[in-house]
């Protein structure tokens, strides 16, 4: 076995650049790929227990702010919203503010999450059915902060990673919260 094919594997592609200096689309779809199958952060998306927060979230999206653009699986969500934050914050402090958002986002469901949990005893584990666990919170409001920041840390866990990744390639650095070059 060709050892330094087995390594290149278990890293992302690198992102091609376009004649104008753009990312190509085509392999920014294989760095989401490649996370999608071996950085277990990422796959998660692909959970059914996400799935379904994903599928609760764009229902009550739809109830609250009318018909919405309607993706099918989580992991379609994740994808768009990595291109969308690339197209939208396409140069270098851009895209380092915009991870930092992601990550204080992150923080406030984990803590909101953790909170709540504890309060009402739920269960957290991966495998159980944060829909499931919400029907012992008593508030329909409640009860809808618990399942927005489940889905909240499950996007934004998946998005940081593969978009900290995207940073380091684009700019031949890490990413480093409080150390903006």
């Amino acid at each position: 076995m060709n050892e330094g094919k087995a390594a290149d594997e278990f890293r992302p592609p690198s992102l091609q650049r376009g004649a104008q200096g753009e990312i190509e689309p085509t392999s920014l779809a294989a760095v989401i790929e490649w996370f999608l199958r071996y950085d277990p952060r990422v796959a998660v998306i692909n959970h059914p227990a996400v799935q379904e927060l994903f599928e609760w979230k764009r229902r009550e999206d739809e109830r609250t702010y009318g018909e919405a653009f309607a993706f099918s699986r989580a992991e379609d969500r994740l994808a768009i919203g990595v291109f969308q934050a690339l197209a939208t914050y396409s140069d270098e402090r851009a895209l380092y503010e915009w991870i930092g958002e992601l990550l204080a986002a992150l923080d406030q469901a984990r803590r909101t999450n953790a909170e709540i949990a504890d309060a009402y005893r739920l269960q957290t584990a991966h495998s159980a059915s944060a829909l499931a666990e919400a029907g012992k919170i008593p508030t329909l409001q409640e009860r809808a902060i618990y399942l927005t920041s489940c889905w909240l840390e499950a996007l934004c866990t998946a998005e940081i990673r593969i978009l900290g990744w995207v940073y380091q390639d684009l700019y031949g650095r890490g990413f480093h919260p409080q150390n903006f070059p």
